[in-house]
């Protein structure tokens, strides 16, 4: 009996060997299916994230930007705010953003907790306040009692709010792309002209940004660095934090995961298309003028990229104990 279990180990350990070997030594790694250690955390994030009445008008969410069944974006040029309001700047993915180095194109916010409080804050946005939020979840009982059960007391604030959304948000992993399979081993998960398009984007330097699992999130960089980027856009980029000029036109390199879903593309949202996309950033950051096949082929492994998106119920979220009026939509 010990000898048949020593058997099956040895097998499982020698497979567990073959399959680690099989893994190609490139600069993107494959991703890894997020770890839940707190579920009920993760569900009471999701219905904070999900609920619109962490607004003022009562009408916008955190998925109004970064919409779940949008590849995490909203897919316009830049996000559409409280009264209507048209935002500044293109609005990132959230799938896979646990992987940044900081959150928001300038990096403002150092991780998901803090970035889930800005927008709530944010008069062009949510335009509601941290203590009316706050006010507002403790007057839902439902909400008082899940609070209670996910952090041991009854008490709301501000940072448990923020902490259960981005508990949630740190859930949202996409693996298992077409090309995580192949980087795992499966030599027919990619097509010649897939293959084609990725030898391409190592060979011109993307990688030089584009590394890691998210193939990107893990640094800032000058938009522009061969050629000047012309946009009517304001967004400064880093300098907005850093107040150094040198940081001026420097933004957090966004995530390549998914990118066939979160058009349009660029911190001003001015490339609706990837070919495009691909042209503007061989020319300005490359100084590499693509042909029409080369861009392509590039195009083509960029949408292996796409991963498992986020599958669950749409949360039922908790009745408000009365009816105290609201105000009326982007009034």
């Amino acid at each position: 009996m010990k000898a048949s279990i020593l058997a099956v180990a040895v097998t499982l350990s020698l497979a567990g060997a073959a399959w680690a070997a099989t893994v190609r030594n490139e600069p993107i790694q494959p991703l890894d299916a997020p770890k839940v250690t707190n579920p009920a955390k993760v569900e009471l994030g999701k219905k904070l994230f999900f609920d619109p009445r962490l607004s003022r008008s009562g009408f916008i969410s955190c998925n109004s930007c970064h919409n779940l069944s949008m590849g995490g974006s909203d897919n316009l040029k830049t996000s559409i705010g409280d009264k209507w309001q048209q935002g500044p700047i293109n609005s990132p993915t959230v799938l896979n953003s646990s992987l940044s180095l900081a959150q928001f194109w300038d990096g403002r916010a150092a991780s998901l907790q803090e970035q889930a409080g800005g927008p709530i804050a944010n008069p062009a946005e949510m335009a509601y306040t941290h203590e009316l939020a706050v006010e507002t979840l403790r007057s839902i009982p439902g909400y008082v009692a899940e609070f209670k059960s996910v952090f041991g007391s009854a008490s709301i604030d501000i940072e448990r709010i923020t902490d259960a959304i981005a508990a949630f948000e740190e859930t949202l992993v996409t693996p298992h792309s077409p090309f995580d399979l192949w980087l795992q081993g499966d030599d027919k998960a990619l097509t010649e002209r897939e293959l084609a398009g990725y030898t391409l984007f190592k060979a011109s330097g993307c990688v030089a940004c584009h590394y890691g699992p998210a193939l990107g999130g893990t640094s800032f960089q000058k938009m522009g660095l061969l050629e000047q980027y012309k946009t009517g856009n304001p967004a400064i980029g880093r300098a907005a934090v850093t107040g150094k000029d040198e940081d001026r036109m420097s933004f957090k390199v966004p995530t390549l995961r998914n990118v066939e879903l979160t058009y349009p593309y660029f911190h001003d949202g001015e490339a609706e298309t990837l070919e495009e996309a691909v042209d503007v950033m061989g020319r300005l950051q490359l100084g590499r003028k693509y042909t029409e096949q080369e861009t392509a082929d590039i195009v083509a492994f960029l949408k292996t990229l796409t991963g498992d998106q986020p599958t669950f119920v749409m949360p039922l979220l908790p009745p408000s104990a009365n009816d105290t009026p609201r105000p009326k939509p982007f009034e």
